[in-house]
């Protein structure tokens, strides 16, 4: 086909029912509308990376063909696909397994080989394709870090990720409804749900092999995808090349939704200045529960608010969503209830499974509404600490750390003290070539808007590669263990 990713086309609009109170019976699985738009936009672009562009017609025939295949080989009920193929082949992997009835299990190609073949025998393999899968039918096994040091599985039905690909039409308006740039792994599940909308919805996705932020400017720069999806460290790249390469603005891009990680709001202004079209979204959700707030990404915001609930979305702030809801500003479990709730882990639950209560959910964060109806999110329940008698949320203080200029990495820690109960430490990796603040700096930095109790009294720096969960989340665990004991990786800070 001649279509370049990079073009932007007319598209036809949604079928009206898509917003209203039923979904045409194709779009109530994720897969589902492939024929839909075969059938009614043949040559419009569904797929494209670097190399390689499909219209649907080729997507649809492909992903018609691995279906094929996999009921020729009896192929049981869970597929782990291993998450080594090309972005594209690894679509239609995963949509050739669940147009056939299965569910596909996105493994990581980066996990040793011990790990994956642990995963995969802790799968529901089952005795192949259900007679009649239905929306409630499993059709997607993710996986997340665990407490045990393997990867937890969480398994979704088909309709928690279609009422996710609803909402966000009907919260983020027509925006979301155009060609999506994914340009992260489908090993992780922001970039595979990314992509996935963009073939539910019918307007294509563009995907990379590898991220690179210059192809990702470029193509949202010639109108190739006015929906961008992307985590904090994607973005950070693409604003220190613009400015080093001082580009012009973009103004193709129409929405930029941040997730993965926390965004600092500081960096919303240089943001907007290269998408100056753009409403600039952060949404706060987990494996186990998707979308769960959402707000605007605005500089004034205040520093822990993550926005208000999503339209298909209720909250209940306390110990259990039976109790009575807490005052307003009053930190607890926050409980979730939505259409969009995972179905259960594929294996046994460790110390850090989700809570549920009927048609409640909790992932065990803590957190607060506000009397605007903002919600506010405080930190995990396992990483709470008690000093001075007081509750201490470790993401609270290590959000204010990462917002100074020279901070690239933090992880708020706390050790027993027989006085305080615990000393609140702080280990850091430093960015760029200025000399980095000390530690009576540090400690007015976060004096400035914190607590007193809340300041670090001792610092760290850490040596070599930051800690990392196979998910690219800073492994507190780790460093928590490398402070128990002299070791080569922590210099005092002073």
């Amino acid at each position: 086909m001649n279509t370049h990713p990079c073009k932007r086309q007319a598209l036809a609009p949604l079928p009206q029912l898509l917003t209203g109170d039923a979904l045409p019976e194709l779009f109530e699985w994720v897969h589902g509308p492939l024929a839909h738009w075969a059938r009614t936009r043949p040559h419009s672009l569904a797929l494209a990376n670097e190399t390689t562009q499909w219209d649907f017609a080729t997507l649809h025939d492909r992903v018609q063909t691995r279906a094929r295949y996999w009921d020729a080989q009896g192929a049981p009920a869970t597929v782990l696909l291993p998450g080594d193929a090309g972005t594209l082949e690894g679509v239609v992997e995963f949509l050739g397994v669940i147009a056939s009835g299965r569910c596909a299990a996105m493994g990581d190609p980066q996990w040793p080989a011990g790990v994956a073949r642990a995963v995969a025998r802790r799968l529901p393999l089952g005795s192949g394709a259900p007679a009649a899968a239905t929306p409630q039918s499993p059709f997607y096994v993710g996986f997340t870090s665990g407490s045990t040091g393997l990867p937890k599985g969480f398994m979704r039905h088909h309709r928690s990720w279609v009422e996710s690909f609803r909402v966000s039409l009907q919260d983020f308006g027509v925006a979301a409804a155009t060609r999506v740039l994914a340009p992260g792994r489908m090993s992780h599940s922001l970039f595979l749900f990314g992509a996935l909308l963009g073939l539910w919805t019918g307007a294509g996705a563009v995907l990379q092999e590898r991220f690179s932020a210059p192809r990702a400017l470029d193509t949202l720069r010639a109108g190739g995808a006015p929906l961008l999806v992307a985590v904090p460290s994607q973005l950070v790249l693409m604003l220190q090349w613009a400015e080093r390469r001082q580009l012009a603005p973009i103004e193709g891009v129409e929405l930029v939704l941040i997730s993965g990680a926390r965004w600092l709001r500081e960096r919303t202004p240089a943001l907007r200045r290269l998408f100056p079209s753009a409403r600039i979204v952060e949404f706060y959700g987990a494996s186990e529960a998707s979308y769960v707030a959402w707000m605007d990404a605005e500089p004034g915001a205040p520093a822990q608010a993550v926005g208000r609930p999503f339209s298909n979305v209720d909250l209940h702030i306390g110990p259990d969503p039976r109790s009575g809801a807490l005052p307003q500003g009053v930190p607890g479990l926050i409980w979730v209830r939505s259409p969009m709730l995972f179905m259960d882990y594929v294996n046994a639950a460790d110390g850090t499974a989700a809570l549920r209560e009927g048609d409640w959910l909790s992932v065990r964060d803590m957190g607060y509404v506000d009397d605007s109806g903002l919600l506010h999110l405080c930190g995990r329940e396992n990483r709470m600490l008690v000093t001075q008698g007081k509750n201490l949320f470790p993401e609270e203080v290590e959000a204010r750390l990462l917002a100074h200029p020279q901070v690239a990495q933090a992880s708020l820690q706390g050790v027993a003290d027989g006085l305080r109960g615990l000393r609140v430490q702080a280990v850091l990796q430093w960015q760029g070539d200025a000399p980095p603040p000390g530690a009576l700096e540090l400690a007015a930095w976060c004096r400035a808007v914190l607590e007193p109790y809340k300041a670090p009294r001792h610092w760290w720096v850490w040596v070599g590669d930051w800690p990392q969960t196979p998910s690219g989340k800073t492994d507190h665990t780790a460093i928590a263990r490398a402070l128990q004991a002299p070791s080569p990786s922590l210099e005092r800070w002073r």
